[in-house]
């Protein structure tokens, strides 16, 4: 763990840069027809469009070269361009959902997105840097149910929270934390019970308020991304093996309790993706897929580029950026690059990474 130290807040990037408020142009609203479902988004780094731009975090990428690809200024997406969640967004028809932090933000008929990078399912993970974490998300989600109410009426706002799809990235943040953090490791046991406890529970409340179709990312191998081979204190690259366990465990127990909870909840449908094969069939046949370099990062510095440096960060100026990010499986120290992100959103969408029996596509869900 000697290696550990600087990437102590990995999976959030520190910024001194004041945070820039979102261009409206990549918001546009269109009208929804009664037909189409709406999207709502919770979960980490991998989702938030730009919500830790409003809150007082150091997990924010409102700086260059963030956003530089797709939308041309930084976003506040940890990405060159678009997020999977976009994606799905575009495929579903409808507008890239806006963070429910961002300014003057009060029409949901779309959806919402309440993600925030470096959350986690439990309130301690992102203890001390002010990270918006699940159960807060839930409490937006219902302001945001109760705002529909007010405004389209009881009926409709039933209707287009149970057609609503609502998707989650979850767990990445809470399994890391503890060996970036130098703390005791918990058991993994009782550790991955308390996440997918907490998980569960918000489940089953958005079911409560009206919710029937959600779809989950199951755990990749983050211990590969940059700064996981950095954490491993190695020069031969090799990934950071300590959080498999973990990872396993959560994969294993996620698809149980989806399972559990379509025969126990009336009309409740997932989809489970199976984003860990995914991952890892990109990291081991890297040119089979587009990509020519699989462990090292496009922006950054470092080994791998695998310290958090992208953009500059105080007391850390300089990095590196690549000359082709389309070369790339990660952007960043841990995050995906838009080509990437868009080969899994395509697949995702389509059913080919259904993971287990009772799993629907994503098409399957906003059908």
């Amino acid at each position: 763990m000697a290696n550990s130290s600087f990437v102590i807040t990995s999976l959030f990037i520190l910024s001194s840069i004041s945070s820039l408020v979102i261009q409206t142009k990549a918001y546009r609203h269109y009208p929804q027809p009664d037909a189409r479902a709406s999207l709502f988004i919770f979960g980490d780094s991998l989702f938030d469009a730009g919500n830790n731009n409003y809150i007082k975090t150091i997990g924010q990428a409102n700086y260059y070269p963030y956003g530089e690809t797709f939308f041309k200024y930084p976003s506040g997406r940890f990405c060159n361009g678009r997020l999977i969640s976009d994606f799905i967004a575009e495929y579903a028809k409808l507008p890239f959902i806006q963070p429910y932090l961002y300014p003057g933000n009060h029409d949901y008929r779309n959806g919402a997105n309440f993600a925030s990078a470096g959350s986690g399912a439990l309130f301690e993970t992102g203890r001390g840097i002010l990270v918006i974490d699940l159960n807060t998300q839930l409490e937006y989600f219902k302001n945001v149910s109760n705002e529909l109410r007010k405004q389209i009426g009881d009926a409709d706002a039933k209707a287009l929270l149970s057609r609503a799809v609502y998707i989650f990235s979850v767990g990445s943040n809470d399994y890391s934390f503890p060996f970036l953090r130098n703390v005791t490791v918990p058991n993994t046991q009782q550790f991955v019970g308390m996440v997918i406890g907490n998980l569960t529970e918000v489940i089953k409340e958005i079911y409560n308020i009206g919710g029937r179709k959600m779809g989950f990312l199951n755990l990749d191998h983050f211990g590969c991304a940059p700064y996981g081979r950095v954490l491993q204190g190695e020069d031969d690259g090799a990934c950071f093996d300590k959080f498999i366990p973990f990872i396993k465990s959560h994969n294993t127990q996620l698809s149980i309790v989806l399972k559990k909870l379509q025969t126990k909840l009336k009309g409740f449908k997932y989809s489970f993706v199976d984003q860990y094969t995914f991952t890892e069939e990109r990291l081991n046949h890297p040119s089979k897929y587009g990509f020519k370099e699989e462990k090292v990062a496009c922006c950054g510095s470092g080994p791998y580029r695998g310290r958090p440096s992208c953009g500059g960060r105080r007391g850390e100026k300089e990095y590196e950026l690549c000359e082709n990010v389309n070369d790339h499986v990660f952007f960043d120290f841990g995050h995906s690059t838009e080509r990437f992100n868009e080969q899994f959103a395509t697949e995702a969408w389509n059913g080919k990474l259904n993971n287990g029996s009772g799993s629907y596509s994503l098409k399957q869900l906003f059908e």
